[in-house]
């Protein structure tokens, strides 16, 4: 079979690559040139950089297999990046891997590789994908390392591209990985991990990043100073716009108080931050929007276990289905800063059910 690997110049699908040619499979690696750093010198580790780029094309080289790369930026921009600014101005925090996922890697790419004649696109994600869900219908399942675990951020591929994905380091550990690119000899064996988020320049955090490139994306001019307030409506200082915080934040208030204090809520037709003590946090329940069910869906309430970040605690939960794709999500327990704009993730047992967005509610509507 021929295989695409996105090949992001890391050692995880350096990795990914070399399994499928192992096993027999002809491969082609695809790099994504998504966002132009050019202005950003030395800038390594993080993905799609001119270095990452050119990790990748080492690594086929070490392979011996065909490389290319693909010109996706404006795609990017348009399916990514625009959205993730427009939600951080719209009060929210948005999880841009999600939608790179969804709309990029498994929609734009795997579009490109079956111009190449390929028959599936693989990832170095720590998933796995079984076929033994209703009708042949594939299954989405955790990694088997539970530190590398990525099933957060494929919940809304739609049951067409898991049939088209490919995880080969997905049954693997992290250590396992890198064994097998010493064995190998990747040149990418020992590189450091991203971590963080591949457009945002370094040492820039999200909310400087929303002030640059608002304007530039046709989103308007960003909003300057506003209030910093409690719960009451008492002024407790000012910010430099609301899109420079999330809910749960602690640092970076600028409030001096008694008592340690977090963002409750943002505000953002106000240009308003409320913050408070950690236990006006917690939530018993969220609402969902744009939800997806990798299952069959079920016509009434279902009992699931809930992540609502991708290093939080699973919480046992009930999610009832809505109208217009939304549904209600009820937690046995109190859920710490469930923040909209990120996605809220049901599970049985390593199987993925579906998720959603976390949307705002009212706030009659209360915590």
């Amino acid at each position: 079979m021929r295989i695409a690997v996105a090949m992001s110049g890391g050692v995880d699908s350096s990795v990914a690559a070399l399994l499928l040619k192992e096993a027999g499979h002809e491969v082609v690696g695809l790099s994504m040139q998504l966002w132009d750093h050019s202005a950003e010198a030395g800038r390594s580790g993080r993905c799609c950089t001119l270095d990452d780029l050119s990790d990748a094309r080492r690594v086929a080289w070490a392979l011996g297999i065909r490389h290319y790369v693909l010109n996706l930026e404006e795609e990017f921009r348009r399916d990514v990046v625009r959205p993730f600014v427009a939600s951080y101005l719209a009060g929210d925090t948005p999880i841009p891997c999600t939608a790179c996922n969804t709309k990029v890697k498994f929609a734009t790419l795997w579009e490109r590789a079956r111009g190449l004649g390929c028959e599936a696109v693989a990832t170095g994600h720590y998933v796995r994908v079984t076929g033994d869900g209703a009708d042949g219908r594939p299954v989405l399942r955790r990694g088997s390392d539970a530190d590398k675990d990525q099933s957060y951020f494929l919940w809304d591929l739609a049951p067409e591209q898991l049939a088209a994905a490919r995880f080969p380091v997905g049954a693997l550990t992290k250590a396992e990985v890198r064994a097998h690119a010493r064995r190998a000899h990747l040149p990418t064996a020992d590189k450091e991990e991203s971590q963080e988020i591949c457009f945002v320049p370094a040492g820039t955090r999200a909310g400087g990043f929303v002030a640059a490139q608002a304007a530039a994306l046709g989103l308007g001019r960003p909003p300057g100073s506003g209030a910093i307030e409690d719960a009451d409506g008492a002024r407790l200082g000012t910010h430099e716009g609301h899109f420079r915080f999330t809910i749960g934040q602690r640092h970076g208030l600028g409030v001096a108080a008694s008592e340690r204090l977090y963002v409750l809520s943002v505000d953002a037709a106000e240009n308003r931050v409320v913050v408070g003590p950690a236990a006006k946090l917690e939530s018993r329940h969220a609402r969902l929007e744009g939800v997806r069910f990798l299952v069959e869906a079920a016509a009434g309430p279902r009992r699931v276990k809930a992540r609502v970040r991708h290093r939080g605690t699973e919480t046992p939960a009930t999610v009832t289905p809505e109208e217009k794709g939304g549904a209600r999500v009820d937690f046995d327990v109190p859920v710490r800063a469930v923040t909209p704009g990120q996605a809220c993730v049901f599970y049985e047992g390593d199987v993925v059910i579906g998720g959603g967005v976390i949307r705002r509610e009212p706030a009659a509507e209360g915590r």
